[in-house]
């Protein structure tokens, strides 16, 4: 399945007779709800949704600060977005794809058609397309959600994960390193673990690189076709960003979603340095 769709390609979707529906994904650490942003602006019909609320059962710190959701919540809140089964869906959020890429993968988890809108709602600002203002409340749908369509594992896995393949840590380099920790009780990264930080996914523009250029960004760290590869980052929601990257790639990856923030509350083994 396709990962991503351009501006251009979405407006030409929109006008189609079978029209994907749209989810606003607009969330970051600073701020994560960004139901005022999306009602400031957002693609003409296009749903909010909150990356804490829906997208994350966030409760108990010792499964991380964004664990998955059930899957029957996740159906609840898919019907309030108004999603019925063979709905195609296109994710979005300001632009870096953090969110959009956590809506991607449970999505696509849960057996979605869906795709990310490359460089999110400034790409489609940039591209001088329609923007509608308020909220967008949608009539119920009546989607009946799958499960386990994309490989997640625990933490004794990710531990386990080096003697097999590759585990990815997505995160900047100086919390992989240990040097500064904002968010988790420990610095430092999952012994074993490569640092690959996210933000190298993309380029200035905020579009994702090429799928030649993410091959050899991911062949420079070890990755090849027969690499077994697992990511985390700090509480599952980036790491879902770096796997639609190695998608792009070519490559099949398994999330491990309690990732830092659920290791560092476990009291497990520790690595630090590069």
């Amino acid at each position: 399945m396709t990962v991503l769709i351009s501006a251009s390609e979405l407006d030409a979707a929109l006008a189609s007779s079978a029209p994907p529906r749209l989810l606003d994904v607009r969330w970051s650490l600073a701020q994560p709800n960004g139901l005022a942003d999306h009602a400031a602006g957002h693609l003409p019909g296009a749903v909010y949704v909150d990356l804490d609320t829906e997208l994350a059962d966030i409760g108990d710190p010792r499964r991380g600060r964004h664990p998955l959701p059930p899957r029957d919540a996740l159906e609840a809140a898919a019907r309030r977005w108004g999603l019925e089964d063979g709905d195609a869906v296109v994710v979005y959020d300001a632009g870096h794809g953090f969110g959009a890429a956590r809506a991607w993968w449970l999505l696509r988890h849960a057996g979605v058609d869906v795709r990310i809108l490359d460089g999110g709602f400034a790409a489609w600002v940039l591209a001088a397309l329609p923007v509608e203002t308020g909220e967008v409340a949608p009539a119920p749908g009546r989607v009946t959600l799958g499960w386990d369509g994309m490989p997640a594992i625990e933490a004794d896995d990710a531990a386990a994960w080096p003697a097999r393949g590759l585990l990815l840590d997505a995160r900047a380099g100086e919390r992989f390193r240990g040097e500064v920790e904002p968010m988790d009780p420990v610095a430092g990264h999952i012994p074993g673990a490569i640092n690959a930080p996210t933000s190298e996914n993309v380029a200035a523009s905020g579009l994702f690189l090429s799928g030649a250029e993410l091959e050899e960004r991911f062949a420079g760290l070890g990755v090849d076709p027969a690499t077994e590869v697992a990511v985390y980052c700090g509480s599952g929601v980036t790491a879902a960003h770096q796997i639609a990257a190695l998608e792009i790639a070519g490559v099949r990856a398994a999330l491990y979603p309690g990732s830092w923030s659920e290791w560092a509350h476990q009291g497990r083994e520790v690595a630090t340095g590069a």
